[in-house]
């Protein structure tokens, strides 16, 4: 097993020394760090960086050739760690003998510890591993400490705001994976690419921390009852039908390609999407639509068509309900000598 030891103090020195083990090339984009390697060790990139009220987020997608005990070490004052496993799984534990607790794929976990005690992360080897840890300081702000998100974050989870070793793993959340999609699509740079992912990180957190919040008062981990395996199917359905909404999808044929029962496809589509199957084809048939009138010389009729309806009226119904205007005002407000139908 290799060890690998990370200080928390600050973004830069995280990816300094992990630039030492693992090797590779480090970029920076404005306060973005990015670390790119490809050896016979490790392979992947590992991307953070640091915002206001003291958070900074480090987002790993590695394949490892060896197992890993990553020890992350806290010299001043333990952050609170808001995790989320988007594929394969990890272990984590409280010291190198501390018992191991694992979250797997689309799990989340919030983790801290006492002063001085190492929070420690175990990656299997030849697993490919993608995590999102978002560090939250506990270290209160002199600029109005009563309202700062460290203050927030410790009276959330601490009695009398003393830190404590804390583990907790959430249910399965596939919102949360598709808000990290969002992140990962981001292709701006310099300070809009930090605002918006500024935003989205924020999001994240807030869903990470309503999930906590989900768990205790309405026991939300008996109620799911979906499985790993029935999760990844939702997941991969969700994407096919977002690449591609005109193919002519049904329940009946979406059941069949994976395996899944019609009551579980309807189960999965409303805890994820909060929409039947057949809305969320709808959903994302008019969002393209959407895309089509902005971005191409087709008329409403033959976008209508091309994107799997069959009733021009119907389509203009569901595109107002959305945009608050006909197809054809919206063409004519981007550009009023686009209009050809």
């Amino acid at each position: 097993m290799k060890i690998l030891t990370i200080n928390t103090e600050r973004i830069q020195n995280i990816f300094e020394e992990l630039n030492t083990y693992l090797g590779g090339k480090v970029t920076l984009d404005l306060d973005e760090y990015t670390l790119e390697t490809n050896n016979s060790f490790a392979k992947g990139s590992i991307i953070g960086s640091s915002f206001n009220d003291d958070i900074s987020y480090v987002q790993f997608d590695m394949t490892f050739s060896a197992d890993v005990r990553m020890d992350i070490v806290n010299p001043i004052e333990s952050p609170v760690y808001f995790a989320y496993c988007s594929k394969g799984s990890l272990s984590h534990s409280f010291g190198s003998t501390g018992e191991e607790r694992k979250f797997k794929t689309f799990q989340t976990a919030i983790v801290t510890s006492k002063k001085n005690q190492d929070n420690v992360l175990f990656f299997e080897k030849d697993k490919k591993t993608k995590f999102t840890l978002i560090i939250v300081g506990t270290q209160v702000t002199h600029q109005n400490p009563d309202h700062s998100l460290n203050q927030k974050v410790k009276e959330t989870f601490f009695e009398n705001n003393t830190v404590q070793d804390f583990f907790y793993v959430g249910s399965y959340n596939l919102k949360i994976a598709e808000k990290i999609e969002q992140l990962n699509a981001i292709t701006q740079t310099g300070i809009v690419r930090n605002l918006l992912k500024e935003g989205i990180l924020r999001i994240i957190l807030a869903m990470e921390i309503q999930q906590h919040t989900d768990d205790l008062c309405m026991n939300s981990k008996d109620t799911n009852c979906l499985t790993l395996r029935e999760m990844e199917e939702i997941k991969e359905l969700s994407e096919a039908i977002r690449a591609n909404p005109e193919e002519a999808f049904t329940i009946k044929s979406l059941s069949k390609k994976s395996g899944l029962s019609p009551n579980k496809l309807q189960e999965g589509f409303k805890m994820i999407h909060n929409r039947t199957v057949n809305d969320y084809i709808t959903h994302m048939r008019v969002l393209k639509a959407e895309i089509l009138i902005r971005t191409s010389d087709l008329n409403i009729s033959e976008i209508v068509y091309c994107i799997g309806f069959t009733s021009r009226s119907y389509f203009s119904k569901i595109f107002k309900q959305k945009f608050n205007c006909s197809p054809k005002e919206y063409k004519f407000n981007l550009n009023p000598l686009a209009i050809t139908a």
